[in-house]
């Protein structure tokens, strides 16, 4: 037999993957979208395939580990500061307004109270792994709202977590309470010894064995799944210990190196975890659901991102902001599913109400990372219809606007910062422009000029009077915003300077074929600095031990 054999099976599932990816890319389409479809193409409904799941399952949560241990390695302490607040507020709001109107929608659709409880419960909760792997492809893992995206969904996951603790416990007859106060007790002890190695022990670890890349690279993945198994042995989530395994290495000097070596392991293993998504999709009795499952569906795609966008407008944040963070919960998650199914087993739940949330799932993923992948382009589109939500532009920025600058900066975020300090040394009048309002606020207590805005605003261009800058500097890493500036500029202010980021080659041909001066690429300048050093210091230990607590006092 060509299956029974884990082996056979995986050659087999990397054949119909390579043959749906082929198709594909071809059609432009996301790649997750044609993961989805191998493993409802190899599973029991069609090529019936896959047969040893176990080890397919083992697989997937190797990848899940993978996937959120990288994006752990990216979350650096400070940039979780910066966003904690409207994270914690915006994914509890959301929790709460979806779970409140989701239970609303079931009981008027006629669903029982238990079922209708479950439904919303099962709706809040947004895919952590679909859109930390959306949001890495689209690079914009770096961005402000992918920062606060990434915030809110940790939020869920913890709030996911603590339910799903609560209907198990309730499986096995204990107490609820109970349960979940020896889950917080454990939580917060386990958070103390993974406070007190990564800042104790971690350092001195990784520096004694980042001379072999290839024990690097092994430590790395032990550290990783010893963590997620660490926690899940004491009840919580894989995903939640991985994140945090890959958080406390985020600080050390070789994350990069580890990122990109495990980068091409985290593929695989990942691929598998959405071929095990789709093989186990149920397609039974969903011709009595039609109705609910487009009415959920549709509401989870628009209703979802909307509470998202209010919430942020609510909190001063653009609109462009809350609506491309208001799409990452435009999709129900694996908890979802796991939390339906938890509650069949318990006897809450009828097989007809997995169907039901099994085809919300599929709508919802799909529907999602198509506009997710496409936000860019949606958005023109729309933006005009979301102004409503958001917040009035302060008195005292009106003020600002009036005047002229030498020089018009947008973004004081990380390279920002560093153009500010220049500016003020050379005593350039200079306005700053950023779409975060807790970085204008801090702007505003150091008294300095400043306007709260998106870069894509014409309007805004034109009030700021960009046309009348000597030099325009733009450290948004968004190459379309770029681009769009450079086009105004090259209608209304040709003769000034204009410096822009770009991350990588392509982006910054694109923007010197647009009329850039000079294209700014932190990974290039980095390397110049260091060759820079070299050249002046040498082999001076003592020199460089100077730069350092120099770089340590700039950043601490």
């Amino acid at each position: 037999m060509l299956t029974g054999n884990v082996f056979v099976e995986i050659t087999l599932v990397l054949l119909v993957a390579v043959v749906v990816a082929g198709v594909m890319r071809l059609l432009n389409q996301p790649l997750i979208i044609g993961y989805i479809a191998t493993g409802i193409l190899v599973s029991p409904y069609l090529l019936h395939i896959i047969r040893s799941i176990h080890e397919f399952e083992t697989f997937a949560e190797i990848g899940v580990a993978l996937l959120l241990f990288l994006v752990g390695l990216h979350l650096n302490p400070n940039s979780i500061r910066d966003v904690g607040k409207i994270s914690l507020i915006t994914g509890l709001g959301q929790v709460l307004f979806t779970s409140v109107i989701g239970f609303l929608i079931s009981r008027l659709l006629g669903f029982d109270v238990i079922t209708s409880v479950y439904i919303a419960i099962a709706l809040t909760f947004s895919s952590t792994i679909i859109i930390m792997k959306l949001l890495s492809d689209k690079k914009d893992m770096d961005t402000l709202y992918g920062r606060i995206a990434i915030g809110f969904l940790i939020v869920q996951d913890l709030v996911a977590v603590l339910i799903l603790i609560v209907i198990s416990s309730l499986s096995i007859g204990g107490d609820p309470l109970i349960v979940m106060t020896e889950a917080l007790i454990k939580g917060i002890s386990l958070l103390i010894i993974l406070y007190l190695v990564g800042k104790l022990l971690l350092p001195r670890i990784t520096h004694g064995i980042a001379k072999s890349q290839e024990f690097l690279l092994f430590f790395s993945i032990a550290w990783c799944l010893i963590v997620a198994s660490s926690f899940l042995l004491m009840g919580f989530s894989i995903e939640v210990g991985a994140l945090l395994a890959g958080m406390a290495l985020s600080m050390s000097p070789y994350r990069f190196e580890i990122s990109s070596k495990l980068k091409p392991l985290r593929d695989f293993f990942i691929l598998m975890f959405f071929v095990v998504l789709g093989s186990q999709l149920v397609f039974t009795n969903i011709t009595e659901f039609i109705l609910p499952v487009i009415i959920f569906s549709v509401f989870i795609l628009i209703g979802n991102p909307l509470i998202v966008i209010i919430l942020m407008g609510a909190l001063g944040y653009t609109k462009r902001n809350g609506f491309m963070a208001g799409l990452t919960v435009a999709q129900i998650s694996e908890f979802s599913l796991i939390l339906i199914a938890l509650g069949l087993s318990v006897g809450h739940l009828s097989a007809e109400i997995v169907s039901l949330v099994t085809f919300i799932g599929i709508i919802t993923i799909a529907g999602s990372t198509y506009m997710i992948m496409y936000s860019n382009k949606i958005y023109p589109l729309i933006s005009p219809y979301l102004s409503f939500f958001e917040r009035k532009k302060k008195v005292n920025e009106k003020t600002f606007a009036k005047e002229e600058y030498d020089v018009i900066l947008f973004g004081a975020h990380r390279i920002g910062r560093e153009i500010i300090k220049s500016l003020e040394k050379k005593k350039r009048k200079f306005l700053v422009v950023d779409n975060n309002p807790d970085t204008t606020n801090l702007l505003e207590s150091k008294k300095l000029n400043h306007m709260y805005g998106d870069l894509d605003d014409l309007e805004l261009l034109d009030e700021i009077k960009v046309e009348k800058a000597k030099m325009v500097i733009s450290t948004v890493p968004d190459t379309d915003h770029n681009l769009l500036l450079l086009s105004f500029l090259r209608n209304k202010n040709s003769d000034a300077i204009s410096l822009i980021v770009a991350g990588h080659m392509r982006e910054a041909k694109k923007l010197y074929e647009a009329g850039a001066t000079y294209v700014i690429m932190p990974y290039t300048l980095g390397g110049k600095q260091t060759s820079s050093m070299i050249e002046k210091i040498g082999l001076n230990k003592k020199g460089f031990l100077k730069e350092r607590k120099k770089h340590f006092d700039e950043i601490a």
